[in-house]
């Protein structure tokens, strides 16, 4: 009788940010359920969010491994923090044999990841490839480009992140790596969709925060800022900040919930309008929280009449659950919920908002299923092992 031995790969995830640790727990927990006999996955977090409550409290909550190698490369300039990662993760590649990189988004830990690995000829692939915002000077938009280019698998989420590599010649690509394999792009659907549908319910058992802030069902609205191009130019928070302002006054039936992000919650003080600030601080609709849990935010998306974000990762969240949204931001990169009527783009414009906001709250919204089937990382692994096979 013929013994056939199942071929098992070693993969390395690499994570930095609050989003990227999201979004590995789906991909592990696929690991463990369904192919533990055939990957071996070691985890590398960069420490680019080194603050517990935006990192620690998500690996306890998913229930992630926690990570093999802790570069702690901490903050600082985007060359000085990306150069001290990419040293880091090549060093951890040279330690030891990994078949592949499973990086994922647009954060400089991503960008990090796609050097190292494409150099020392470790096949990269990118989960969220495809995504762009066509703003260059957003330094995620840099990085999306660039992992995306060094990545051998794109797992593009939606088929608009599919024909956007196509528009860049991805599908007729020329490039070869060293195992002469060219650019594969594929469409698996979206690993935070199946992060969203597994803790739902979860999060309803695991979360007090409705009860903590006083909160009823359909009664709030939910605002995160927390992008530097936002909090970091005094006219652009100050314009938003005005906008919640005027909201609380015209619509006292709702409650606003800011969740504030730690960079948020330190600028605040010195670049929003004296004024202005001072309004804010003295409005009693308006409540502000240190950074909540990954049960938390589900089930404030979840119970909210309305999202206003300037989170790529917020925006999908509150399509899952069926939430019309504000985008405070100029373009993005999930065109699919402006295209469902789900969405308005506002950018950091008071009126805007403001005008946002009543619009969605007044019409009946539809959601069309367009982020897969919540299947996607068992998709993407079986993908990664029929490329290794």
């Amino acid at each position: 009788m013929q013994i056939i031995k199942v071929l098992k790969i070693k993969i390395l995830t690499i994570i930095g940010a609050r989003p990227q640790i999201i979004k590995a727990a789906a991909v592990s927990r696929a690991v463990r359920s369904r192919f533990s006999d055939r990957i071996e996955e070691k985890i590398l977090h960069t420490g680019q969010h080194y603050d517990a409550g935006m990192s620690q409290v998500f690996f306890d909550e998913l229930e992630l491994p926690h990570p093999d190698f802790n570069l702690n490369a901490g903050s600082g300039k985007h060359g000085e923090q990306t150069a001290k990662m990419i040293a880091g993760i090549e060093n951890v590649l040279l330690s030891e044999h990994f078949d592949g990189v499973i990086l994922y988004g647009d954060t400089n830990s991503t960008l990090a990841g796609a050097v190292a690995a494409s150099k020392l000829h470790v096949p990269v692939y990118h989960i969220e490839a495809g995504l762009r915002s066509f703003n260059m000077s957003m330094p995620e938009e840099i990085n999306r480009v660039v992992c995306d280019q060094l990545s051998t698998v794109l797992f593009a989420p939606t088929v608009t992140a599919v024909e956007n590599l196509k528009r860049e010649g991805f599908a007729d690509s020329k490039a070869r790596f060293a195992d002469g394999r060219g650019h594969s792009v594929v469409n698996l659907g979206d690993v935070m969709y199946d992060n969203s549908m597994y803790f739902a319910s979860k999060a309803e058992s695991k979360s007090d925060v409705m009860k903590r802030l006083d909160l009823q069902p359909d009664k709030y609205i939910l605002a995160t800022i927390h992008r530097d191009n936002n909090t970091d130019v005094p006219e652009r928070l100050t314009s938003i900040i005005r906008a919640l302002v005027e909201i609380s006054k015209s619509k006292p039936q709702y409650k606003i919930v800011l969740p504030l992000h730690p960079r948020t919650a330190k600028l605040l003080p010195q670049n929003v309008d004296s004024r202005v600030y001072e309004e804010f601080n003295n409005c009693r609709n308006i409540i502000c929280t240190p950074p909540v849990s990954f049960f938390d935010i589900i089930v404030l998306e979840r119970n909210a009449a309305l999202v206003l974000t300037d989170s790529g990762g917020v925006q999908k969240e509150a399509y899952f659950y069926e939430k019309p949204c504000v985008i405070m931001r100029p373009e993005t990169e999930w065109v699919e919920i402006v295209n469902a009527g789900a969405g308005i783009l506002a950018d950091a414009d008071t009126q805007r908002i403001i005008d946002a906001v009543d619009e969605l709250l007044s019409k009946s919204i539809e959601y069309p299923k367009v982020f897969g089937d919540s299947r996607a990382s068992e998709h993407i692994l079986q993908y990664i092992l029929d490329c290794r096979n």
